[in-house]
């Protein structure tokens, strides 16, 4: 620990030069970032729905038809799965359904949730909010099929320690195939891909924003980015040092705590318009089916929803997968279900709390407003301190993205390079330096190019969970008949 200090003070003086690194960093990236771009970003029918949409929309419409619509069916069952209703002390695993979920949802909301949405509206309409909730809904039976692959097929060790996720599912569903290599292949691109988006998209970019929304509200913060993330890597260094137990201790607190705050003051703004609720709802509904043609017709605003929605909830990108797989359960199944509230918690009702709050007061159309600065506008709009309210509940979504993240890339990493206390502190600092790098200088092509990487693990991701799915389904099948027969009985 003593090391890692040392060598994270050292940082900031070394950063002293941040353009001139900046500059170089970029450059060596942008080729890179311009293939991955094309493929990921290809629009093959020309209507502005890249191809990495397209597959996880297809995916989870299928896995929601091939499960029988278990987003709807079992969420009773999830809550009572949270609530601890069928916990069992003695069943392997490290930490309960409940932080399993907090953990998963704190890398998913966070900046998609604010600036991401607010795109959706400006740009597709208050239609958009419509595609966007049926996106999140079709999205929870992906998600329940990858975690309960990812707790189903978990390694773990001789300590207790569980090791599980897409890379794990992902080998054996060729394996079983009798494709081996190619399981191996596969597996093996998607550790890859989850390490470099652990780097960008789940450190660099959420220090570099959280950086930003503070360095706006307090001037005397400017140019000073490197000791800001120093400051941020030792609070994040202190937490994932302790393991997957002490990430879950922090988010089944930070997590609760920073959507209360958010959907509170979304609420607030809600409650003080009640009278225009059903005539925002009535404009939701009609512009999704009769788009403006200006905003690109009904296609382009089924496109908005869908993309803001698959890039805000990840569901079908495998991440989640992995710390739902860390769960205290002998059930695969159980923690599948928990795990289909993820999208409904972040996108049916985070993601529609900003999109009501921007259409009620009328910010939707007619402000030359971008991304998060237009959410502030709606929320200044009725709360005057809201950019500093912002400023806390961005923060806090940066932070336990980032301490997330360093659990999936983590995970990743030791997957790639096995499992020891040298890989495992070589990556924890490697992460912590990564803070500083984007807290203090502009990465724009090394951001990009992890934020595709994440999108990017859904294309092998996917994959698996469709060979795969028969299985899964005739796990659900006789679990719900064993909970129904009272086979499987509450503990609380």
């Amino acid at each position: 620990m003593k090391k890692i200090l040392a060598i994270l003070l050292f940082l900031p003086q070394m950063l002293r030069a941040e353009s001139t690194f900046s500059d170089q960093v970029n450059s060596l990236f942008e080729p890179i970032v311009n293939v991955m771009a094309k493929v990921i970003f290809w629009e093959p029918f020309s209507a502005g729905m890249p191809i990495v949409v397209i597959w996880l929309v297809i995916g989870a419409v299928f896995f929601t038809i091939r499960m029988n619509f278990i987003n709807l069916r079992g969420f009773k069952h999830a809550l009572q799965l949270v609530r601890g209703d069928y916990d069992n002390p003695e069943d392997k695993g490290e930490v309960s359904h409940f932080q399993a979920l907090t953990t998963a949802l704190s890398a998913t909301v966070g900046l998609g949730n604010i600036a991401g949405v607010a795109v959706a509206v400006a740009i597709g309409g208050p239609g958009a909010t419509f595609w966007m909730i049926a996106a999140g809904l079709l999205g929870m039976s992906s998600k329940f099929v990858e975690c309960t692959l990812g707790v189903k097929y978990r390694k773990i060790d001789e300590n207790g320690e569980v090791s599980g996720g897409p890379m794990y599912y992902l080998k054996t569903a060729f394996e079983k195939r009798n494709l081996p290599f190619s399981g191996k292949i596969m597996a093996g691109l998607f550790a890859i891909l989850c390490v470099g988006g652990s780097f960008g998209g789940g450190n660099m970019f959420q220090a570099n924003q959280a950086f930003s929304q503070l360095e706006g509200q307090f001037s005397m913060l400017q140019g000073n980015g490197a000791y800001f993330g120093f400051i941020l890597a030792i609070l994040v260094g202190a937490v994932i040092i302790g393991g997957i137990k002490s990430i879950a201790n922090v988010t089944e607190k930070v997590v609760p705590f920073m959507a209360v705050l958010y959907v509170g003051a979304s609420l607030f703004i809600i409650v003080m318009n009640y009278d225009q609720i059903f005539d925002v709802f009535g404009l939701i509904f009609d512009s999704a089916f009769s788009g403006d043609a200006a905003k690109g017709g009904f296609v382009g605003v089924l496109v908005q929803g869908f993309r803001r929605a698959a890039f805000s909830n990840e569901a079908g990108v495998g991440s989640a997968a992995i710390a739902h797989s860390a769960v205290k359960t002998n059930e695969p199944v159980t923690e599948g279900i928990v795990a289909l509230l993820e999208p409904f918690i972040d996108t049916v009702v985070i993601c529609t709390m900003t999109a009501l709050v921007i259409i009620i007061t009328g910010r939707h159309t007619g402000y030359d407003l971008e991304g998060a600065q237009l959410t502030s506008s709606a929320f200044e709009s009725v709360i005057s301190w809201f950019p500093m309210l912002l400023v806390v509940a961005i923060f806090l979504f940066a932070f336990s993205t980032m301490i997330s993240w360093s659990y999936y890339g983590l995970k990743a990493w030791t997957y790639l390079f096995g499992q020891s206390k040298l890989t495992e502190y070589s990556y924890k600092l490697l992460f912590l330096i990564f803070i500083i790098l984007g807290s203090s200088v502009s990465l724009g092509a090394v951001i990009d190019f992890s934020d595709m990487m994440i999108l990017a693990m859904a294309f092998p991701n996917i994959l698996g969970l469709y060979l795969m799915s028969g299985e899964v389904r005739a796990d659900l099948r006789d679990y719900l008949a064993r909970v129904k027969s009272g086979a499987i009985k509450k503990f609380k």
